[in-house]
């Protein structure tokens, strides 16, 4: 008889079973110093939040003394759901914990008079994988977000992702990571359209995947307030290269119907905060960069965004600078940081220098950051020397003209 699936299985979690949450337990456990202290209970899977709750008892007495929550589809540890270290301690040690009513407010009012931090991140290139490049950047460090992910394997050079679970996982954890990164109240946007993957063979049917879809709902399972949905829409004819509608054209058989896709989505998220966009601007420490921002009265006025595809022959899919230029221009402002995680050959970052802000770009293919470092002495000059670069060397300005 053949074994069933797990629920852990089925959904494809990172985290499959009791010894992987206790594997990650345990790191988590060495890192606060308290293995010594503290073993675990039975580890369980919650299939509705997507998490493993694995208790923490005291190794003496064998009473709970708190819980690691982790994440079931990356298989990091959700720090603010488990139970601090300094909290453990005192149950360990007998200390009498304050209940919720008795505790003091100072630290809600700390919160209502917290400033607006300006980040003291310079220009960046970065080559490596985003998910580990982010966190070694500092937390609240960047104020807008700009990216357009790889496809998911529609084209061979795509072809990086053994499944589609895999995939969704990987832009997960960039979310996640990212999520730690930027400031309080501030925008995530993404480009992202469906991917069409050919048909193997004349007896096979193509599929249509709704990528925005499913990253949606990873969006907002990460703690990000749904915003806006903007249609990028390019001009007739854009579509046909994917093949998609020719076969009605030529038949004109009903149920043969295939719309020909001349557009993606320009997906629009906000960090969670209990803080209205307001505090952004007011709370904003430059309020002479708030004034210069603002945007005259040649601006879009719908969902709608009009805007001729860009190609490079340096890169397969690149998106437009004048795409870049509008969500930086609508979503940030002069001197912010913007990081693009995805960088391409750098197209968020030509877009950043043009409109007076810092950028962020990570770019795992080394030719394409190698094509970023030539491209940011283009667009800085000799000040290019300033760029930080990490996993890169320094930039040689010596074959800049003044």
């Amino acid at each position: 008889m053949a074994r069933r699936a797990t629920v852990a299985e089925q959904r494809d979690y990172d985290v499959l079973n009791v010894e992987d949450a206790r594997q990650i337990a345990t790191t988590w456990l060495e890192s606060a110093e308290l293995e010594n202290a503290v073993t675990f209970g039975l580890p369980e899977v919650d299939d509705r939040y997507h998490i493993w709750r694995v208790p923490l008892v005291a190794r003496g007495s064998r009473e709970q003394v708190g819980e690691i929550v982790i994440d079931a589809y990356t298989s990091l540890v959700i720090e603010e759901k488990t139970t601090a270290p300094s909290v453990i301690e005192a149950r360990l040690l007998g200390r009498k914990e304050r209940s919720d009513a008795t505790r003091p407010r100072r630290k809600e009012k700390t919160h209502r008079r917290r400033a607006y931090v300006l980040s003291s991140l310079r220009n960046t290139i970065a080559w490596g994988d985003s998910e580990e490049v982010l966190q070694d950047l500092p937390a609240e460090s960047v104020d807008l977000v700009f990216t357009s992910p790889p496809y998911y394997n529609a084209r061979p050079e795509y072809n990086d992702y053994v499944s589609y679970q895999d995939y969704l996982l990987k832009m997960r954890k960039v979310i996640q990571q990212v999520h730690r990164v930027l400031n309080e109240g501030r925008f995530f946007v993404m480009n992202v359209s469906p991917v069409l993957i050919r048909r193997p063979n004349r007896n096979a049917s193509s599929r249509r995947i709704a990528v925005p879809f499913d990253v949606h709902r990873i969006f907002i399972e990460e703690g990000y307030d749904f915003i806006d949905d903007i249609i990028w829409l390019k001009p007739e004819g854009a579509g046909w290269a994917t093949s998609r509608g020719r076969r009605f054209a030529a038949d004109r058989n009903p149920l043969q119907y295939k719309a020909v896709p001349i557009t993606e989505y320009i997906l629009v998220y906000r960090k969670h905060t209990d803080r209205l966009i307001d505090w952004n601007i007011r709370a904003y420490p430059d309020q002479q960069a708030v004034q210069e921002s603002k945007i005259d009265d040649d601006y879009e006025r719908t969902n709608v965004w009009r805007i001729q595809p860009a190609h490079d022959s340096r890169h397969p899919a690149i998106f437009p600078v004048e795409l870049a230029e509008r969500v930086i221009r609508y979503y940030s402002f002069k001197g912010d940081v913007v990081l693009d995680p995805f960088a391409g050959i750098g197209t968020v970052g030509q877009a950043a220098v043009r409109l007076g802000r810092r950028f962020v770009l990570i770019e795992k293919e080394r030719k394409y950051a190698d094509i970023i470092v030539e491209e940011a002495k283009l667009w800085l000059g000799k000040d290019a020397a300033n760029v930080f670069t990490i996993n890169l060397p320094d930039i040689d300005v010596s074959d800049v003209l003044l």
